[in-house]
């Protein structure tokens, strides 16, 4: 992507027009189109390529929160990645590969504390948002490794696993030894986890009952459940552990529409009975971890061993319908939106 800087720049970015109150519809959302200004000193002026379209966002658009929060009027908050176009900063150089806090808009002007370089040579660009990136592949990564720790012959259940942090972090799993099982929303979801990721078997909640599935799949109880949608699949779960079995809490998508009402398990007594444990994690609590994950789902990304299929809405103005085609669970893996 080229620009001429005799020319005028114009950055199309999408804004928060008023907080849902509850589903982040299209209306909640407007498009604003601006003439960017010649570039400040110590600024970097990035082409944005393609937009991360997380579950987080959701919690970052009520005005309070443990997320960042984005304002009435303000550029939508998201992970992007690109190419630097401009730069007044000392060590920063047009044509770069980025990857930062880039927003929802097709040129992000920031200061180079807010992005980091990459290397687009090995893998596609967008891999940084998905396989490579700090919410999606690191997340499963450290969410296995560090906090859930399955062990050969394990009984694995993760929920929303046909996701892009589901599918990656089954997938480390069942590489580590585990009997993976995956709960997904609709029989293309299904397929794809018994036919392309290797899951041992599959939970359509759509259109079977998990409760019953779950004692027909892990008759003497699931080991270790990988949660990122809480509610009524988390209760079902906890219904069936095995005893001293670990239950890790990643996300909780099903209840992000509304969380002035979250609905917490009904079936948390299940942890006493069988001796089991709860714990949540993100993945900026282990620091540490970060550079050994990325190294390690690079190389197998590299080498083909680790898949994640990626859906992509071409246009910044879709970012609106990407945000709702993902809460009702239309995705498949990694969902982008390809800005420029």
């Amino acid at each position: 992507m080229c620009y001429d800087f005799a020319m005028t720049i114009t950055n199309t970015r999408i804004v928060l027009a008023k907080r849902p109150v509850d589903e982040a519809t299209p209306d909640c959302f407007s498009i604003e189109r601006e003439e960017l200004a010649e570039l400040p000193d110590n600024q970097v002026r990035v082409a944005v390529e393609y937009i991360s379209v997380d579950a987080g966002t959701r919690t970052m658009l009520r005005g309070e929160g443990f997320h960042h929060q984005v304002g009435i009027g303000d550029t939508i908050l998201a992970g992007g990645v690109g190419h630097v176009i401009g730069s007044t900063a000392e060590g920063w150089r047009k044509g770069q590969a980025v990857r930062g806090g880039l927003g929802a808009q097709t040129i992000a002007t920031v200061t180079p504390d807010q992005i980091e370089r990459i290397d687009d040579s090995e893998v596609p660009l967008s891999a940084y948002l998905g396989v490579l990136g700090g919410s999606t592949g690191v997340t499963a990564w450290i969410g296995i490794r560090r906090v859930a720790k399955p062990q050969p012959g394990d009984i694995f259940v993760v929920s929303a696993a046909a996701g892009a942090v589901g599918s990656i972090a089954g997938q480390i799993a069942k590489r580590d030894g585990a009997r993976v099982i995956g709960i997904a929303g609709g029989s293309r979801k299904i397929t794809y986890l018994i036919d392309d990721l290797g899951f041992d078997a599959a939970i359509d909640y759509k259109n079977e009952d998990v409760n019953e599935r779950l004692r027909e799949l892990a008759p003497n109880g699931v080991n270790v459940f990988f949660d990122n949608v809480g509610g009524p699949i988390l209760d079902a779960v906890l219904d069936n552990l095995a005893m001293r079995a670990r239950v890790v809490i990643c996300g909780a998508i099903s209840q992000y529409d509304d969380l002035d009402n979250v609905t917490g398990p009904s079936s948390y007594l299940r942890l006493a009975e069988r001796h089991s444990t709860m714990e949540g994690f993100a993945y900026f609590h282990f620091p540490e971890s970060i550079g050994p994950a990325t190294a390690e789902l690079k190389e197998w990304l590299v080498d083909g061993s680790l898949v994640l299929a990626e859906e992509v809405l071409e246009g910044i103005e879709r970012y609106p319908e990407a945000l709702q085609f993902m809460f009702n669970g239309g995705n498949l893996g990694k969902l982008l939106v390809k800005a420029g």
